[in-house]
């Protein structure tokens, strides 16, 4: 008669810190590409490094992407559709000069939070990188996300001005020095790493002296 011996079943492997393995596989290619471009930089990372990291093979990348550049195209062009913060074109124009405040506060608010995020201000800096060999990145951050949040608010304006809410000036003007004043040096500096990204109460206080600048103009 045969004796079994129980096993001692197998501990788990150690999960990378880094797994993509899971999610559509142009998902993990991005996911994992982004990630490679933020440690390492844009130059630095090989199509072989972001096979490897996404777990995809190279006929699996290439079928999807070109080039290294496309595939940074493709990171910023998703990561720029989250920071635009589209006024609701549906909704109804605020009555009163206070709602319309209330408002632009927390448009500015909504703008500077998503901005000042660090894997935002990372696409930012990939953009400038590579803005000599492939403008069509920074185009596609500046069209996705910067004009994309400026006509949203020129449509508001223009809505709020035939409710003599708001001065009667060009709306993209009106639009153009809220923005203005709105960031001022701050992306500048945040890109440069010479300050830390300011807490949620001075974005909040930004936000309003910008909005209560704008709307003292009658």
């Amino acid at each position: 008669m045969s004796i079994l011996k129980k096993t001692k079943p197998a501990s788990p492997k150690p999960t990378s810190q880094h797994t993509y393995a899971a999610g559509p596989i142009r998902e993990r290619i991005l996911n994992a590409a982004f990630s490679l471009f933020a440690e390492s930089g844009f130059s630095t990372t090989s199509m072989l490094d972001i096979v490897t990291r996404a777990r995809v093979s190279k006929r699996d990348l290439y079928a999807l992407f070109q080039n290294k550049h496309a595939v940074l195209a493709a990171c910023i062009h998703e990561r720029a559709g989250r920071m635009r913060h589209s006024l609701d074109a549906a909704a109804p124009v605020p009555e009163t000069r206070e709602a319309l405040t209330k408002l632009l506060v927390d448009f500015g608010v909504s703008i500077l939070k998503t901005v000042c995020r660090p894997e935002v201000l990372t696409v930012f800096r990939l953009a400038i990188a590579e803005s000599d060999r492939a403008p069509e990145i920074a185009l596609t951050l500046h069209q996705s996300g910067r004009e994309a949040n400026q006509k949203a608010l020129v449509a508001l304006l223009t809505k709020a001005q035939e409710r003599r809410l708001v001065a009667n000036d060009d709306p993209a003007a009106l639009a153009a020095r809220y923005f203005a004043l709105l960031w001022g040096d701050l992306l500048l500096s945040l890109l440069m790493r010479v300050r830390e990204a300011p807490t949620e109460r001075e974005i909040r206080t930004r936000a309003r002296a910008t909005t209560e600048t704008l709307m003292a103009r009658r």
